[in-house]
Formats: structure tokens, C-alpha cells, sequence
């Protein structure tokens, strides 16, 4: 069984969220999933993040889910740490998502607020403690209010601390304040990693205390992200004032659209015009439109991404 001394601890640096890619409704695209992972840990990644948001987990089936991690796991070859998200509505399936990824080699798996019915904290905290006690693998909390409609708040982050398997938390939620909040407790447990979600905020969350981001810009220029997290890591402000407006320039491909998923849609448009996969978005979500990809080809081919703006 794969224990938390598998696991650097804090994990430093760039965690890409994987997309999934697709070659039909309910396939997984092997080769698309193989060059993306040989494009990030290439790039000096600290980690992968497979089945997260960027990923479509909570639309694709169980059995796809399973494909998802067992594939990664076997191409990441222990080359970098694999995160795996097992967020869903039924605890069963969470946990048994868990064990899939422990099988399957992954280093520690990642559990978000369930979705759809409102949570009382109470009830957070007791779930958090259920999967941290009976997964086979440490466990990282992951706050992205906006999507699941329910929040790890501070005070419950705190009490649930007391959870040696418990070993960090990724924080989506653009909450600045929130995450120095987080910062002040991490301070507290020096084993945990806090990891940045918004890759804008990145530097400014490293400063604060954070550990590095998981952040969707590394799928596309894992170069960019790397250097940045490590400048910023390092101490850089100088460094990190250069490579800003880098970050900054590609981060206008998540404006091209004002669809709700217009982050993850982004990501896998840009994908496709680098040739690494399809854009075919889990159903019912469906990709840019041609419009909109032709947006987000001119921003790649502005950023030195692409040759020309017609590349792809």
C-alpha cells in the first residue's frame, strides 16, 4: 500500500490539472493522454492532477474514471507524483475510486465538497475525516466554491488539521484573503502543501506561504509555469515581474468565452491547436466554437506558441 512517505512533502512547484482527453462519449483518447503527460513532466513538473475540474470528472462515467487513473499511472512510469481526484455524490464511489488509485501506483488522492445537496460544515468535516481514515492513500482538500456550491471553511480546515493523513489543500476559490488564512495555518503543520489554483494568483500565493499551484496554463507552457513557480519560490520578485506578463498574455484565452466551463474549454481548444488532443468536451458540455477557436489560435500564435496565427 502506497503510504504518505511516498509523497515529497510539501509537494514544491507546478501540479498541471490534467483534461481528459476523448476520442469518443465514453472513451479515453490513450495517445492524446500520452503526449499531454510527456508535455508537462518534460517541462519539469512537480506533479500531475488527474480527474479534477480541468478533467470533466464529475461527467464522465465510473468505468472511464478507472481508465483515466490506471493510464496515467502507467505512463507517468513514478517519474512525478500522481494526485487523483475522487470527488462525487456517493461516498461509496469516492472510496472506491480511492483504491482504484492506490492500485494503480497514484501517490495521494484529492476530495473536494460534494455537489448538488447544501452541506452543513459538520457535515463536511465528518466526510473529510471518513475518506482520510479509510482511503488508502493521504488525502488533499480542494476548495472551488463557484462549482460545487459548498466551501471548506477555515475553522473547518483547521479542525480537520488534527488529521495526520490529511496533507494539504488546493484552493480554486480566487480568495486571496482566504488563502493567507490557509497560509497561517499550513505555517502550522510544516508536512502540509497549499497549492495555488488561479494561475494568476500564483506568485502572489507563494509569497503569502503557499507551496506552488495546480494550474491549467502548465498543459499548454509548462516551461512558463515552472520558471515562474520557481522564481517565485526562490524568492525572484524581479524574475517573477518578468515572466507575469507572460502568464497574464496566455491567461486571455479563458476570457474568449463567458460560458461558466470557458477555463477547461480553453485548455482543451488550445490542446488541439498544439496537436496534443481533441477539444471533444464530456457531454453535455460541448467545445469552442469556431469563432472562439480562432481566438485562442491568434492568442497561442501571439504567446510563441504557434508559428503563425492560421498554424493548426
Amino acid at each position: 500500500m502506497t503510504t504518505t512517505a511516498n509523497l515529497h512533502r510539501p509537494l514544491r512547484g507546478i501540479v498541471p490539472p490534467l483534461v481528459t482527453p476523448l476520442a469518443d462519449r465514453d472513451q479515453l483518447d490513450f495517445a492524446g493522454l500520452e503526449r499531454q503527460l510527456e508535455r508537462v513532466i518534460g517541462g519539469g513538473v512537480a506533479g500531475v492532477f488527474a480527474l479534477g475540474t480541468s478533467g470533466e470528472a464529475p461527467s464522465l462515467s465510473l468505468d472511464l474514471r478507472r481508465a483515466v487513473v490506471r493510464e496515467t499511472c502507467r505512463l507517468v512510469r513514478g517519474r512525478v507524483p500522481v494526485l487523483v481526484g475522487i470527488t462525487d455524490t456517493c461516498l461509496v464511489d469516492s472510496l472506491a475510486l480511492a483504491v482504484i488509485a492506490a492500485e494503480h501506483g497514484a501517490q495521494a488522492v484529492v476530495l473536494t465538497t460534494p455537489y448538488y445537496f447544501p452541506i452543513s460544515q459538520a457535515e463536511l468535516e465528518t466526510l473529510a475525516r471518513t475518506v482520510v481514515r479509510e482511503s488508502p492513500l493521504p488525502v488533499f482538500l480542494y476548495n472551488i466554491p463557484q462549482f460545487t456550491k459548498n466551501a471548506f471553511e477555515v475553522a473547518s480546515v483547521r479542525r480537520l488539521a488534527d488529521e495526520p493523513r490529511l496533507i494539504g489543500i488546493k484552493d480554486s476559490s480566487g480568495d486571496l484573503s482566504y488563502f493567507r488564512q490557509l497560509c497561517e495555518l499550513a505555517r502550522e503543520r510544516p508536512d502540509w502543501t497549499l497549492l495555488m489554483g488561479p494561475e494568476e494568483l500564483l506568485a502572489e500565493g507563494i509569497a503569502a506561504g503557499g507551496h506552488g499551484g495546480v494550474n491549467g496554463g502548465a498543459l499548454i507552457w509548462p516551461q512558463l509555469l515552472v520558471e515562474l513557480g520557481s522564481a517565485a519560490l526562490n524568492g525572484d520578485a524581479a524574475h517573477v515581474a518578468r515572466l507575469q506578463p507572460r502568464l497574464l498574455s496566455l491567461g486571455r484565452i479563458y476570457r474568449v468565452s463567458a460560458h461558466p466551463a470557458a477555463i477547461f474549454k480553453a485548455l482543451k481548444c488550445a490542446l488541439s491547436l498544439l496537436g496534443i488532443c481533441d477539444d471533444r468536451m464530456a457531454e453535455p458540455l460541448q467545445a469552442f466554437t469556431e469563432h472562439e477557436r480562432a481566438q485562442v489560435r491568434a492568442i497561442l500564435a501571439e504567446c510563441g506558441l504557434l508559428s503563425t496565427p492560421d498554424a493548426g
